[in-house]
């Protein structure tokens, strides 16, 4: 008789008849006999041909079933009920206007399964309250850090389907309901009616926006007509290219990357289109791509040298609001504390694994550090094995020795990790928990330790943005967002004095958009400045490089490219050996030397052997223009 799969505890799984039925009502309701449909400890995600569902816990409670099954169903009506190309014809390109109407139209996929199957209200909802409070929206107090797109799409799935708000998110719709049922109340209603009909829905969503200030009085009045729409549907169908290389549709972010499950899902932390919602989006874009909107296509390979020299090269539109900073400037004293108070109960549950894992690099860094001696000498610490020949001949002089500096002493680490909003949760907790872990293990052995992270101070560009749109946008402007690059830890920093700052990671609110090329040259200039003879960088992320705002107003690869050239720069022309582990998402497509895990767990005990082994091999040479540099 055939066993059923087992964990890595060796204990039976028995989720699996759960998962096997999930996928045959998932395929079923949507009508997609040949969907994919998978359990992983990634987030969420839906794309044309395969939906992943968050992993359910070996003894999974009832909540978990719920979660699971309102993920299945939202997957499956946006599969059965949405028309991919219709959106993205109709969608705003404002980042903010656009993030609203896709959260409109997520509620009305979800409000049709609750109507049609009253079984499905119960499990969106508690899929809406487990995202919402994993979120932390309940804790927001402020309306500029609600989220108004979350408010409507949840205010909207009340009215039409009757579900009710989490409480999770009872606090942002609050901060919104006022100003939303005074300027547009007339459109909810408008909405319900078109419940059923994504084309007159739209014409409704669009009416909503204009009504809330989010895109302009006439935009869009030229293609309300069902002609016109025909007109741009013919226009929109994918041709065969398209199908053959799906990754040419990166108009408008990360599109291409749900394809080929490598989406960076930094949109699902934006605040406005969350969780899974984004990722759909994501997904939208993808199967619907090159649908002649102003975004220009990115460059492949082979369509022309002046194409793509012009797309890679990278410029910044200003940097006037760009910031390096230390982690305690970013946060109160007090606050901080308690922020690595919630780190250590973190270590507390992982005391084992982590005693475990100091201990295994400690001893394979402290193996290589092979000592070696100069005896004979006239002064040094004395050498008691000689002290014989002092005692049998008086006139023998004094024996004394030194120790000599191995190479391998002579090193630094820099640890730069991804900030980003997809990091939230278990990602970034146990990205801090091995920054901690490696810090005081490698300082132990001799090795000095920077600990880096990098981010954006707000979403969709910041005052940057707002500088480019008073200069009258101009157009191809680069990087259009303000970066924040942390130092959490300097490399002669102590341990003792920096890991406090190691909390910061655990602030709700800190992690937002990642401009990987830049924070990489950034990383990698502070190391070359660095004394020590072995540099390494070691890069912790789950994905691409993601800014809705630069992204919207360049080449759909523009930060793609740009890391590809920095991460070229450094592995063929610096003496820094560069490392990369990826959470979730393959980054062998980027750095040469790379690992990925799908658990996060998995994080310590990858960070451990790549150090292990980097230290193994000899460090490469330096040239002389390096070491001016």
């Amino acid at each position: 008789m055939a066993q059923p799969p087992r964990n890595r505890s060796n204990k039976p799984d028995n989720t699996q008849p759960f998962k096997a039925a999930m996928g045959a009502t998932v395929r079923a309701i949507a009508g997609e006999a040949e969907l994919e449909v998978a359990f992983t400890a990634d987030r969420p995600i839906l794309t044309h041909d395969k939906a992943r569902l968050a992993n359910l816990p070996r003894v999974p409670t009832l909540h978990d079933i719920a979660v699971a099954r309102g993920q299945g169903d939202s997957m499956a009506m946006r599969l059965a009920s949405h028309d991919a190309a219709m959106h993205r014809r109709r969608a705003p390109q404002d980042p903010d206007a656009r993030a609203a109407f896709d959260a409109l139209e997520q509620a009305r996929v979800e409000a049709l399964g609750a109507t049609r199957m009253p079984g499905m209200k119960l499990n969106i909802g508690e899929m809406l309250e487990d995202r919402l409070f994993r979120a932390n929206f309940g804790d927001i107090t402020e309306r500029d850090d609600a989220p108004l797109a979350e408010a409507l799409g949840l205010m909207l799935r009340d009215k039409l389907a009757g579900i009710t708000v989490p409480q999770s998110g009872q606090q942002i719709v609050d901060l919104w309901r006022g100003d939303i049922e005074d300027k547009c109340d007339a459109c909810l209603d408008d909405l319900s009616a078109a419940l059923e009909n994504q084309a007159d829905f739209a014409k409704a969503a669009r009416t909503l926006l204009r009504d809330l200030d989010l895109i302009p009085e006439g935009e869009f009045e030229d293609g309300d007509s069902d002609e016109t729409d025909d007109a741009e549907e013919q226009n929109d169908k994918p041709s065969d290219n398209d199908e053959q290389n799906p990754e040419q549709a990166q108009g408008e972010g990360e599109n291409a990357e749900a394809d080929s499950d490598d989406a960076p899902g930094d949109s699902e932390d934006t605040g406005e289109v969350d969780g899974m919602e984004a990722d759909m989006a994501d997904a939208d874009d993808d199967a619907t791509a090159d649908s002649g909107e102003e975004t220009p296509t990115p460059p492949q390979p082979g369509e022309g040298d002046e194409r793509l020299a012009n797309a890679l090269q990278y410029k910044v539109f200003t940097t006037k609001f760009d910031e390096i900073v230390q982690a305690p400037d970013l946060c109160p004293p007090e606050e901080l504390e308690q922020l690595r108070a919630l780190l250590d109960k973190q270590l507390e549950n992982l005391a084992g694994a982590v005693a475990r894992l100091a201990n295994k690099l400690q001893r394979r860094l402290m193996a290589q550090q092979n000592r070696s001696w100069a005896f004979d000498l006239e002064e040094g610490v004395l050498d008691a094995a000689r002290l014989t020949r002092v005692v049998t001949d008086p006139m023998q002089p004094l024996s004394f020795k030194i120790e000599n500096d191995t190479e391998f002493r002579d090193t630094v680490v820099t640890l730069l990790i991804d900030n980003s909003g997809s990091m939230r949760g278990r990602p970034i907790t146990i990205a801090a928990i091995c920054g901690d872990i490696l810090a005081r293990t490698l300082e132990r052995c001799g090795v000095k330790v920077e600990i880096l992270g990098f981010t954006t101070r707000a979403w969709k560009g910041g005052k940057s943005r707002e500088a480019w749109l008073e200069a009258d946008r101009p157009a191809n402007p680069g990087r259009v967002n303000d970066v924040r690059h942390i130092i959490y830890k300097a490399a002669d920093e102590p341990w003792r004095h920096a890991r406090r700052n190691l909390g910061l990671m655990m602030r709700e609110g800190l992690l937002k958009e990642n401009i990987d090329g830049e924070a990489l040259q950034w990383a990698h200039k502070r190391l070359l400045g660095r004394p020590e003879n072995r540099r390494i960088l070691m890069v912790i992320s789950d994905g691409a490089p993601v800014d809705d705002s630069t992204q919207s107003v360049n080449p759909g690869n523009y930060l793609e490219a740009h890391l590809r050239m920095v991460i070229e720069d450094i592995e063929l022309r610096s003496p820094v050996q560069l490392v990369a582990v990826g959470i979730g998402h393959d980054v062998t497509r980027y750095y040469r030397r790379a690992v990925t895990l799908l658990d996060a767990e998995e994080l310590g005990g990858a960070l451990t052997e790549e150090l292990a082994s980097l230290f193994e091999e000899e460090p490469p040479a330096m040239s002389r223009r390096q070491r001016r540099r």
